[in-house]
């Protein structure tokens, strides 16, 4: 079976976050969808592993190459969607790009923070619960083995984390915005994730006034809220201390809002309207978006972040020359590796043919050595026998070739069964 190395989804650049939160998958539907992904397609989808972050949600698979018009429908289908919102959104990639995309991502290259190392860590994530959920063969295997190495080599090579402008740093310099100095403001986080930790590390620098950590478990939040000399609440008690922050950071892995529009109007009321900066983090969105409508509240997403980010990003443009070098050298040489590996099945089957005809000679052999022929004829047979056997089908192809199958033919034997040319005895005198 012909085994393509497939890639398909839509992230940061190709869709809005309103497209992207209704493809998102959390932690604990990734093997779910797997599981549906391959008793979708069976036998024709032979691997697959599902990425799905803030900025992106894609999946890479190994099967037969006819597969790929359909999955862009399963995506639709299995988030209870109609395809025609995402496809317009969708990539689709096909070998060596597929395997050019993988590396681009775990090196950083098509993150929103470009260099970001976030995203590494978040692939090996996906692998180890394709892995765990019996999705990883040989190909995707060494595909993303060979990933995380480039990964690697990038980083180590070039400056393209260096000076990176994060989305934290970036949150920060949104609410200097509205704030200015941020010494005498309240800040408050929902959740207690890797997002909100890197947030509450900006945000502390700039000396606020207090800080507190709203999450489902309080013993999650007090963890991190010891690193920070914060307090710590229930999500349960938001809506009645809500108007006493002035920031409020939130990505919690909700399927839904948990900060409603009412909720907000309420609290700016409270506040006695007075400004409020909200920044969401989460896909899907923690923070109902017709919360922007509000003139008291600076509601900002991930995407707003992004732009903010991007400023930064043109720094660095020659360390990114420097990095797609490095990688459209180690494509090249995963790409050797897959074309090698279609090959064997080949090799193996050739050799098995050989070593068949050599036994079935060497029986003919043995048994004439029982009926007392002398060793030398019965070696001599068997040398004709075997060079018969071996010779008869290249040259029964040949012999029945015509014109330019011929010259095709005559140009591989050689290389495939290399003889020495007779030399040309006549000479003149």
């Amino acid at each position: 079976m012909t085994t393509d190395v497939l890639t398909f989804g839509l992230n940061h650049h190709s869709a809005p976050v309103s497209v992207r939160e209704r493809v998102s998958m959390s932690g604990d539907l990734i093997r779910p969808a797997l599981d549906a992904l391959r008793s979708a397609f069976g036998s024709s989808l032979r691997e697959a592993t599902i990425l799905s972050t803030c900025n992106r949600t894609e999946i890479y698979v190994a099967g037969k190459p006819e597969i790929a018009e359909h999955i862009p429908t399963w995506m639709a289908d299995f988030n209870s969607l109609d395809s025609t919102l995402i496809k317009p959104h969708l990539y689709q990639y096909n070998q060596e790009e597929a395997v050019r995309h993988a590396f681009r991502v775990a090196s950083g290259l098509d993150s929103m923070v470009l260099g970001e190392a976030q995203i590494l860590g978040q692939m090996k994530t996906a692998v180890r619960t394709a892995n765990e959920a019996g999705a990883l063969g040989t190909m995707l295997n060494q595909l993303f083995q060979k990933t995380f190495s480039v990964a690697k080599e990038v980083r180590t090579q070039t400056a393209i984390g260096a000076q990176s402008v994060s989305m934290a740093a970036a949150a920060v310099r949104l609410a200097e915005r509205v704030f200015g100095d941020l010494s005498q403001t309240k800040i408050l986080f929902v959740g207690a994730g890797e997002m909100i930790e890197l947030c509450a590390t900006h945000f502390s620098a700039q000396n606020p006034k207090s800080m507190m950590i709203a999450n489902r478990t309080l013993e999650k939040g007090e963890a991190l809220a010891a690193r920070f000399d914060a307090k710590t609440m229930r999500l349960a008690d938001l809506p009645n201390v809500l108007h006493e922050y002035d920031i409020v950071v939130s990505c919690t892995a909700s399927a839904l809002p948990i900060l409603g529009l009412g909720m907000i109007q309420k609290t700016i009321r409270q506040r006695r309207f007075s400004p409020m900066v909200m920044v969401d983090l989460a896909v899907p969105r923690d923070i109902e978006p017709e919360v922007a409508s509000i003139d008291e509240v600076y509601l900002y997403t991930v995407d707003d972040l992004g732009r903010v980010v991007q400023m930064g990003n043109d720094a660095r443009q020659a360390a990114v020359i420097q990095a797609e070098a490095i990688i459209d050298s180690r494509v090249q040489s995963f790409m050797h590796w897959v074309h090698n590996r279609q090959v064997v099945p080949v090799i193996q089957g050739l050799n098995q043919a050989a070593h068949s005809v050599a036994e079935i000679e060497l029986e003919k052999v043995r048994k004439l050595l029982a009926k007392g022929v002398s060793p030398e004829e019965a070696l001599e047979r068997l040398a004709k026998a075997l060079t018969q056997k071996y010779m008869h089908a290249p040259m029964q192809v040949l012999n029945r070739s015509e014109q330019d199958e011929r010259a095709q033919l005559l140009g591989v034997l050689p290389k495939l069964f290399p003889f020495q040319m007779p030399e040309n005895t006549s000479s003149e005198h």
